[in-house]
């Protein structure tokens, strides 16, 4: 199993429209412009596989990209308020529609900007994840705009904020230097291979 070949499959408005899992899917979260895209394209050392854009909430739907071992979900990104009430709730659904399904889910990357504190809504998708023990891991991005002394700062903080263990893998992250791919990529893997007998169901 391995990132390469990947290409993309599909995107959806709701969560409906999703097709049966069929393989391992890893799939990304996190708040609006915390750079999902950007990471996916680092990830797979592609350039616009993702659409990146710098206005908040431009992933509006569910998009899958893959090969034929492997699934990556791109999930819309939560928390931006300026789009209309029927707009947020749409991309409600197809989050909350895309965890309340029976599929493959061999981790989930939940993003998480280094420079801030998590908000709310990370503190609730944090717990959902734990609540339901699925498997997650934290990519904190945009580490290439703090110092070492900064980061390590910030990731004790966070781990108190939402009151992680050691067990939980934290990786410093940045788009723009290709910082912690690598251990992303061996984390994702490791979690595939580890869960490529067994579904996960919330």
């Amino acid at each position: 199993m391995d990132l390469n070949n990947i290409e993309f499959k599909g995107a959806y408005g709701t969560s409906a429209q999703i097709p049966a899992s069929k393989l391992p899917e890893v799939s990304f979260v996190g708040r609006s412009n915390v750079g999902k895209s950007s990471l996916i394209n680092k990830l797979l050392n592609r350039k616009q596989l993702a659409r990146v854009s710098q206005m908040p909430g431009k992933t509006s739907t569910i998009n899958f990209f893959g090969n034929d071992a492997i699934d990556l979900v791109d999930l819309p990104g939560y928390g931006y308020a300026k789009v209309a009430k029927s707009e947020l709730g749409r991309w409600s659904e197809m989050i909350n529609g895309y965890f309340d399904q029976y599929r493959f889910y061999a981790l989930v990357v939940s993003l998480i900007d280094i420079r801030h504190p998590a908000s709310k809504l990370d503190e609730q998708m944090i717990e959902f994840l734990k609540a339901c023990e699925l498997p997650f891991v934290i990519a904190l991005t945009k580490a290439d705009k703090v110092s070492k002394n900064q980061a390590d700062k910030q990731i004790a903080a966070l781990r108190k904020q939402l009151d992680l263990g050691p067990e939980v893998e934290m990786i410093l992250t940045s788009s723009e230097k290709g910082t912690g791919m690598d251990a992303l990529r061996k984390t994702i893997l490791a979690a595939c291979d580890k869960n490529c007998n067994s579904n996960n169901s919330p």
